[in-house]
C-alpha cells in the first residue's frame, strides 16, 4: 500500500437501466434481469435507450442544456453524479485543482441538414456554389462547437467548475482505456492528486449507427446476449446510451478528505494488435499476462461488444483460464463505445466495495462465481480495433 496508489472515490453512471451506482447494483445483483431495449424506431437494428432523465439535477442552466448535443448533456450529467459522489462538486478548492481526462466522440450530426443538402444536390450541378450557401444559411454557429469532441470536457468545466489540466481522447472503446490508463498513470507519478475521467455516448441518433453499420458491425434481427451472436445475422454489435465517469485520487488525498474508498486501480494495460495479421488472440493473452492476475477465482467484467471476431477471441482467451468467471454487461447496457472502459471499471470497483458478485447476466455463456470478489478484472477488447484492460482491486 502507497500513499500515491490510486482509488476511485466516485462514480457516476447513466445506461439503459437507470442513473447512479446505487441504481446499477440493486438491477445488476437480480438474477435473470431482462434488458430494456428497443426495437422499432431504429429498426433492423436494436438499441439500449437511455433513461428519462431531469437534466436540471445536474446542469442547471437551460443555455447550457440547449447549446449541448444529447451526448454532451449527458456526458457531463454523469460527470456531476461522480463529483457529488466524491463530495468534490461545489468545492472551489478542489474542483479548481482537479485534473480531467475524457474520451469522446466527434459529436451528433444534423441530420435535417444533410437530408436538406443531399435533396438539393440532385437537382443542381454548382455543387460548391451548394455547400456554400447550406454553410451560411443552415448551419449555426453552435453546431461546429457542439460537434468538437473537446467540449465535452470544455461544457464540464463550465458548469461543473472543474478547471485544472484537461485532456480528451478519441478513438472509440481505445479512447476510454487511455484515458484510464493516463488518468491513472499521472496520479502514481504524483503529477495529480484527483482527477475527473470517464466518457459518454449516445446511439439513439441515425448517423451513430451508420458508423458501425457501414462496415458491418451491427446485430440484425432478434436480440439476443452478447455472447451468443456468433453466426447470426449482422455483425454482432448492439449498442446503447449510457455515460460513465469516475473520480480518481491519491490514496493519501482520499483519506485526508474522510471520503469514502471504493477501490483501488491496479495495473492498466493496453495493446493495439494488427488483427488483420491475426495477432488479436495473442495481444489478449499477453494483456492477461501483463495484468498481473492474481490467484485462484477471478471475477472479471468484460466489455466485450458482440461483434463476431473480437468477441469470440476474447471469450476464447477467457475460457482458456478456469479461474475466470465473465460477466458481459453488453447485454444489459448496450455497446457504449468511449464509455465502454470507464464503465466496465466502475462495475468491478462496485463488486469489490459490496463484496459481492454480480450473478451471470447470461447463464447459459457464463460461469457462476463463489465467493468475495476481492479482485475484479475489467476488459474491454475494441469491436474494431484496441485492447485494454484494468485489476480493481478492494481498498
Amino acid at each position: 500500500m502507497s500513499s500515491h496508489d490510486v482509488v476511485i472515490s466516485g462514480i457516476g453512471l447513466v445506461s439503459s437501466l437507470g442513473e447512479g451506482p446505487d441504481a446499477h447494483w440493486r438491477k445488476l445483483v437480480q438474477p435473470g434481469l431482462e434488458p430494456v431495449l428497443e426495437a422499432a424506431r431504429f429498426s433492423p437494428y436494436t438499441v439500449h435507450p437511455l433513461p428519462e432523465i431531469d437534466w436540471n439535477l445536474q446542469i442547471a442552466k437551460r443555455g447550457d442544456q440547449r447549446q449541448m448535443e444529447t451526448w454532451q448533456r449527458l456526458g457531463t450529467y454523469a460527470a456531476g453524479m461522480a463529483l457529488d459522489d466524491a463530495g468534490i462538486k461545489g468545492n472551489d478548492d478542489l474542483c479548481t485543482t482537479m485534473d480531467m481526462v475524457v474520451a469522446a466522440g466527434g459529436g451528433e450530426r444534423d441530420e435535417a441538414v444533410d437530408a436538406d443538402i443531399l435533396a438539393a444536390s440532385e437537382s443542381r450541378n454548382d455543387r460548391d456554389v451548394l455547400l456554400n450557401e447550406k454553410l451560411t444559411t443552415e448551419l449555426r454557429p453552435t453546431l461546429f462547437l457542439a460537434q468538437l469532441s473537446n467540449l465535452l470536457a470544455g461544457n464540464i468545466s463550465i458548469v461543473h467548475k472543474v478547471t485544472g489540466s484537461s485532456r480528451t481522447f478519441m478513438g472509440e472503446e481505445g479512447a476510454g482505456v487511455a484515458a484510464v490508463e493516463t488518468a491513472a498513470a499521472r496520479i502514481r507519478s504524483g503529477q495529480s492528486t484527483h482527477i475527473l475521467v470517464g466518457g459518454a455516448f449516445q446511439t439513439e441518433h441515425s448517423d451513430m449507427l451508420l458508423g458501425y453499420e457501414l462496415a458491418g458491425y451491427l446485430h440484425r434481427g432478434p436480440w439476443r446476449p452478447v455472447w451468443q451472436r456468433q453466426g447470426l445475422d449482422g455483425g454482432g454489435v448492439v449498442t446503447g446510451s449510457g455515460g460513465a465517469f469516475l473520480v480518481l485520487e491519491q490514496r493519501e488525498h482520499a483519506i485526508s478528505r474522510g471520503r469514502k474508498i471504493y477501490a483501488e486501480i491496479g495495473p492498466v494495460v493496453s495493446g493495439r494488435a494488427i488483427r488483420r495479421q491475426g495477432e488479436l488472440d495473442a495481444e489478449i493473452a499477453a494483456l492477461l499476462s501483463q495484468a498481473a492476475l492474481p490467484n485462484g477465482e477471478l471475477l472479471t467484467i468484460s466489455g466485450a461488444s458482440g461483434a463476431h471476431a473480437a468477441t469470440a477471441a476474447e471469450k476464447s482467451a477467457l475460457d482458456a483460464n478456469p479461474a475466470i468467471a465473465a460477466r458481459g454487461f453488453s447485454t444489459l447496457t448496450g455497446h457504449m463505445k468511449e464509455a465502454q472502459f470507464p464503465f466496465a471499471v466502475a462495475l468491478a470497483a462496485l463488486a469489490v466495495e459490496r463484496k459481492a458478485a454480480y450473478p451471470a447476466f447470461d447463464p447459459a455463456s457464463e460461469k457462476p462465481f463463489n465467493g468475495i470478489p476481492r479482485t475484479v478484472l475489467a476488459t474491454a477488447i475494441g469491436y474494431h480495433q484496441f485492447e485494454g484492460m484494468a485489476l480493481v482491486n478492494a481498498a
